[in-house]
This record gives C-alpha cells, structure tokens and sequence, in this order.
C-alpha cells in the first residue's frame, strides 16, 4: 500500500476532492455468502438421497474459509461495466465462481496430496477420517474412499458452478457474450494446472516457464476472468475488457509470487498451511528458479538434495530459506511484486471505470500483493 500512499500525498491535500469512496466490499461478500448457502440449501432439499449431505456437508465446510476474491472482483467486473445498482445477477455469477474454485482447489489438493487446506484438513482426509470414523475397517479402505469421494466432490462442485454462471448469463440476456469467457477461463485454468504438474519434483532453472504457470494457472483465473465475466454480464464494451486486463494480468501475477513467498516464509497460523507443503511437493516457483540460477555449486547441491523430498524436516526447510536469501532470490520476487502493482495501478489512472470502481480495485491490489496468508 505504500505506492498507494505514495501516490496520494503527490498532490496537495487542499486541491484536491476527498478520495473516492471504495465499493463495499463486505456487503458484496455478505451477498455471495448468501447466494451460496440458499443454493447449497435448494440443492440439499431436492437430493435424491440422503447420501449426498455427506458431499454438500463437506462442501459447506470447504466455503467457510477463503477470501472470496473472484467473487468480489466479478461484481467489480459488474460496476465497471456501469453494471447498475441492481447486480443479483453479478452475484450470482459470483457465488459460481466461488464453487468453480472449489472444485479447483480440492481436486488440486488430491494431486498434491496435500493434508490441509485453511487449517483444516483438505476435503479427501476429511473425507477418510469420516468414512473410517462411520466403518471403521483399514485404513487405507478409508483413505481410498476420500481420495474417491473427494474428486466426486470436485466434480459435484464443477457442475453446480456451471448451473450458477450459465444461469447468470441467460438472466442478463448475453450468453453470446459469457458463455465463451467461461470456456476460455476453464481451459486456461487446465492448462495452467497441467503445466504446473508436469513442472513439480524438478528443480526449476527456466523462469519464463514458472511465469507461464504463473499467467495460466493463477493471473488470467484469479484477477482477469472474473472481471472480464462481470462485465460482460453487465454489457461491457471492448475499452472496458481492456483496461480490466491491463491491470488485472500484472496484479494476477504479483498475486502468485506473493504466494510462493507465503509458501516458504509464510506463518502457518495465518496461512493455513505448512511451509514444508511446496518444498515436499518440488512446487516449480519462480522463487525457487531464481535462486537455481543464482546458487553457487554447493548452494545447488543443497537445493537438489531437498527439493521435492516427502520426509523434509524443518531443519531442511531452514537450509533453503537461507539458500533463497544468499542468493537473493527472495528480494529479487519482492521486487517482481513491486514492478507489478505498479504496472497495475498505472493501467487504472486512464482507465474507463467510475470512480468508486478505481479505488476498489486500488484496495483490491494492494491486499492482494501486502497479504499474510
């Protein structure tokens, strides 16, 4: 936030009219929030059977956490647009896009294999523990059954994703206009995924390749699909598309290099997740590309020798954080994430939004890139 500040004091305060008020982005959240529960409660209440609470339960669960920034910036997507006061149907795109990220994340969980999301086990060891809790037997049958049931839980989320943001856009009359933004926004997701599964387990020297994850898997999904699918919603023309991608595709990438760094430097009880996850998985980061490059022979034998083990300890972890900081690699992502969140806000200066629209989306990067978890 202090380019933000910076910004701000250029001017003196006495020529100048107040800032602009942000939109509210807590009563956008509320509005989501709700959105997902009545969904959730319908689709619970024409079950075909009482076996699905099981799924739908767990799904709640899964909703309660997160930061609800694809819905948020769909409904800015929304005012962007000049989408009008009325935005249920930007809403309901919204709480779409919250599901589709679901999906997204507890099928991301099964191929990493990861034990925890949010600081509460990921869905398919939630999924285990209450199958061997209800059955008992061995437990690698309850292991199985959560690996199983939590990509039907994925693929349950997907499809009533769909039934959200298909819904959304038949209400605003403009299919022709949404519907390919979410193809394009599922395929791109894949891609991004795919690229990132063939990149684990190897340590990285190619830092393009780790910024191609970087655009597919995280800044096209996260920041510029989401406000490309509220505006189209609310009508948007092709200046306004593009003023959203100019800041969003920067923003989206600074996003994920904040992430790696959280992902080794992060505090567990404010990410929800150990520091030991990416590093046992071999994550491919541009963070760690960097310091690949950078490393000395016996700094690169270290990384080798650690990178992507399952039995990493947290004495490991503390050999490559201080690989990561000799080499600068660390400081160098810190600068990455600056020369982004400026590119970002210099593409809202000219940009076609109303006022309010421009300090949200001001607000919005400055969490996005300063955040702690």
């Amino acid at each position: 936030m202090a380019v933000l500040d910076r910004r701000r004091r250029a001017t003196p305060a006495l020529d100048v009219a107040p800032p602009p008020a942000a939109l509210e982005l807590p009563a956008v959240r509320r509005e989501v929030d709700v959105a997902l529960t009545t969904f959730l409660d319908t689709k619970e209440q024409s079950a075909p059977g009482p076996e699905l609470q099981a799924l739908t339960a767990q799904l709640r669960t899964f909703l309660a956490g997160g930061k609800r920034l694809r819905p948020l910036l769909c409904v800015t997507g929304w005012h962007a647009a000049g989408g009008g006061d009325d935005r249920s149907t930007a809403v309901r795109a919204a709480a779409g896009l919250e599901l589709f990220q679901a999906f997204a994340l507890v099928h991301d969980d099964v191929m990493d294999a990861s034990d925890t999301r949010r600081g509460r086990p990921s869905a398919h060891r939630a999924l285990a523990a209450a199958h061997f809790a209800a059955n008992g037997g061995p437990a690698a049958r309850a292991a199985h059954h959560g690996l199983g049931a939590a990509v039907l839980l994925g693929d349950l989320a997907l499809v009533w994703s769909d039934e959200l943001l298909n819904g959304a856009a038949l209400t605003a009359r403009r299919p022709e206009r949404v519907l390919p933004l979410l193809d394009e926004m599922r395929s791109e997701l894949l891609y991004g995924q795919y690229l990132d599964l063939q990149t684990t387990g190897r340590l990285p020297e190619d830092v393009d390749t780790a910024l191609r994850v970087i655009r597919y898997k995280t800044a096209k999904y996260t920041i510029e699909r989401p406000l490309h699918i509220g505006a189209a919603l609310a009508g948007a023309d092709p200046r306004v598309a593009a003023a959203l991608s100019a800041f969003a595709l920067p923003l989206g990438e600074a996003f994920q290099l904040r992430d790696d760094l959280l992902g080794i430097f992060g505090d567990p009880e404010q990410t929800g997740k150990p520091v030991l996850d990416d590093l046992r998985a071999g994550k491919a980061t541009v963070l760690m590309a960097l310091a690949a490059q950078r490393a000395t022979r016996r700094e690169l034998r270290s990384l080798h020798a650690r990178f992507g083990r399952r039995n990493l300890t947290e004495r490991d972890t503390a050999v490559v954080r201080a690989v990561l900081e000799s080499t600068g690699a660390r400081q160098a992502v810190e600068e990455m994430i600056r020369t982004r969140l400026v590119q970002a806000l210099a593409a809202l200066d000219h940009a076609p939004f109303p006022a309010d629209v421009r300090a949200t989306l001001q607000d919005i990067a400055g969490a996005a890139t300063t955040r702690q978890a």
